[in-house]
């Protein structure tokens, strides 16, 4: 029945009570605040407890071991100098997963304060396959250079934890920590000086050459792809899916992007599916 032709006091009197009725409904909640920590989920639970992940890791150990060797029984290795390899520390030899489901548990994103106290501990232990072949690699009079960009304040508790795992050459002479850059460049040619730098591992582009540290994800990818060749030979890659400089890559190296315009770029750079045709 249209609205218009009710008596004047019972129209009155339903529209009193519809807007009693409307004054009664609860607010609407508040959309949910985007949680970063959870979107780290899946990744660290994959890192902790996945056989594919430890087997990756022995992949890229065994790999390590097999290019040593060859490069140690080439002609004319003997005359160059003292032979070492570089490796990064973080998801390369020491295992910090557990930080990651810390932040997950208390709904928490990296925070520096929290990463220093987590070092502190020097609890870390160490990737699978890294220590069988840190030894080997030693036995064999190679030299282990640590370059890594924990800051150098936490060098004592890094050297305690390398030390409490058993790794050779844990010792400041071999322990190249970040001062002022995050560029690794310089700590590399460091060693390159007086040593033959006969490999490099590492879980992020930066570790190998600078020059894969470009703008946007798609050119970091194009990078990667131009020197192909040297993946699984001079250069190592350990697999981490939880963080690192490809992530800022994503948020067009923008850090300071609030938690829910992260969400939105990870999305962003999906390729997604048209979907099933009807």
């Amino acid at each position: 029945m249209p609205r218009s032709s009710l008596p004047p006091i019972l129209l009155s009197l339903a529209l009193t009570g519809g807007l009693a009725a409307c004054a009664q409904q609860p607010a609407q909640p508040p959309a949910p605040r985007v949680s970063l920590a959870d979107e780290l989920v899946m990744a660290t639970v994959w890192m902790q407890s996945s056989g594919e992940y430890a087997a990756l890791s022995h992949q890229a150990f065994n790999l390590a071991r097999m290019n040593l060797d060859r490069a140690l029984a080439a002609p004319g290795s003997q005359t160059q100098r003292p032979p070492a390899i570089i490796v990064d520390v973080d998801e390369t030899v020491l295992d910090n997963s557990p930080y990651e489901a810390w932040l997950i548990a208390n709904d928490e994103n990296y925070a520096s304060d929290s990463w220093h106290q987590w070092v502190e501990k020097a609890s870390a232990v160490p990737m699978p396959g890294a220590k069988s072949f840190l030894d080997y690699a030693a036995s064999r009079g190679v030299e282990i250079f640590y370059v890594t960009n924990r800051r150098d304040n936490e060098t004592e508790a890094t050297l305690r934890n390398l030390r409490q795992v058993g790794f050779p050459d844990a010792d400041g002479e071999h322990f190249l920590p970040r001062t002022d850059s995050s560029d690794k460049t310089a700590r590399r040619l460091r060693v390159a000086q007086s040593h033959w730098v006969v490999l490099l591992m590492g879980d992020n582009l930066g570790d190998f050459s600078q020059g894969f540290d470009r703008e946007s994800a798609a050119a970091r990818r194009a990078a990667v792809n131009a020197q192909a060749d040297a993946f699984g030979s001079r250069y190592i890659v350990l697999p981490n899916p939880a963080y690192g400089a490809w992530e800022e890559a994503i948020y067009g190296g923008d850090w300071s992007l609030s938690d829910e315009q992260k969400s939105r770029a990870r999305r962003n750079h999906l390729e997604v599916w048209g979907g099933p045709t009807p």
